[in-house]
């Protein structure tokens, strides 16, 4: 089968590796879409380093095999996978920072999701990480569960409620996700990019308000909407220092500031930290998604109150992975999906 790994440090490449053997409780999946997302870039250039170099977590697929005593599958059904599950009973589970259990970043799919076929472990299993799907949701929206669980988390963690003006900074595709879902629970949403082709990519795809975070009247245009006071809550969609020190600029007094794009390693901030205790300014972070949340993003997509799906601007084979890469890496897309 192909499989895209990374091989010699950094660097992926397409190999014919052997089609995984399954265990008691595991489950081979023949993929049929794998989202690419921003972090198996970072893991190419090794500036992501929270994980494992595994490539590949958004991917949906079909059931190929099962092992024994897996129950509520069939082979043949249609599942999300869940790439990293927590194991719900260790303190930080127990205290609701699932993400940082220690099992969560070492639970995986082998070898990864851009692969024509790949193993799920049965600790995945049998903690909720495989999620069968309704006819209703195509391969390609659903490959969006990972993505939209990890939003859906960040904004519950950072208590988003009706009627509050957010910026989310960072028009790319995780960006228009948290747009959409600030939209669906009431919130007005300003979207800003230093780019003018992003700005008008998530225009094209519904965005209502959107402003050029390196023009000169950033600051004022953003006054201008909030009745001087500032946004209620920033949503920081890219990993860039800069876009979080600008947010801390605009949010208002006692409003909050959600770090969700990942910095690359040894990023720093250079801020008064005086002006974010004077005025009250609340900090929270996301790292990542539960079972509670890709539940909570496939009921929004049945339901019709989350579609996504149109996100998706470029396909791909296997074959042409770093095709691929260069494409998201320009910037000149906005969702690019792998397909065998």
């Amino acid at each position: 089968m192909k499989s895209v790994i990374i091989e010699g440090g950094v660097g992926a490449v397409v190999k014919e590796l052997p089609i995984p053997t399954i265990s008691e409780g595991e489950a081979l999946i023949r993929m049929k879409v794998c989202g690419l997302c921003g972090t198996d870039i970072e893991k190419l250039r090794g500036q992501y380093t929270a994980s494992a170099p595994i490539l590949g977590h958004e991917p949906v697929g079909i059931i190929d095999k099962l092992g024994a005593n897996v129950r509520g599958f069939n082979v043949g059904d249609r599942v999300f996978v869940h790439h990293h599950v927590p194991c719900y009973n260790c303190y930080y589970c127990k205290h609701g920072s699932e993400t940082m259990c220690d099992h969560y970043r070492t639970s995986n799919i082998h070898p990864g999701g851009f692969s024509e076929y790949f193993r799920v472990p049965a600790w995945n299993i049998e903690r909720g990480g495989m999620l069968t799907l309704p006819p209703s949701i195509s391969d390609e929206a659903a490959s969006f569960i990972e993505p939209a669980a990890c939003c859906i988390r960040a904004l519950n963690r950072a208590r988003v409620e009706k009627g509050d003006v957010v910026l989310v900074s960072g028009a790319g595709p995780l960006g228009l996700i948290h747009s959409r879902l600030l939209e669906e629970r009431g919130a007005k949403v300003i979207i800003s990019d230093i780019k003018d082709e992003r700005l008008a990519m998530a225009k094209k795809l519904g965005g209502r308000l959107l402003l050029n975070a390196s023009k000169p009247d950033y600051l004022q245009a953003i006054k201008g909407e909030t009745e001087n006071r500032g946004i209620d809550l920033a949503v920081i969609a890219t990993g860039n220092p800069a876009a979080i020190a600008q947010a801390f600029k605009v949010v208002r007094k006692g409003g909050t500031v959600c770090l969700f794009g990942v910095p690359v390693k040894g990023s720093r901030l250079d801020y008064d930290i005086s002006d974010i205790f004077n005025s009250e300014v609340k900090i929270c972070t996301n790292y990542g998604g539960t079972e509670k949340e890709t539940k909570e993003a496939l009921r929004l997509m049945e339901s019709g109150n989350l579609n996504l799906d149109d996100l998706v601007t470029h396909r791909f084979s296997l074959e042409r992975f770093n095709d691929a890469v260069a494409t998201a890496s320009k910037g000149d897309a906005m969702k690019v999906i792998m397909v065998p």
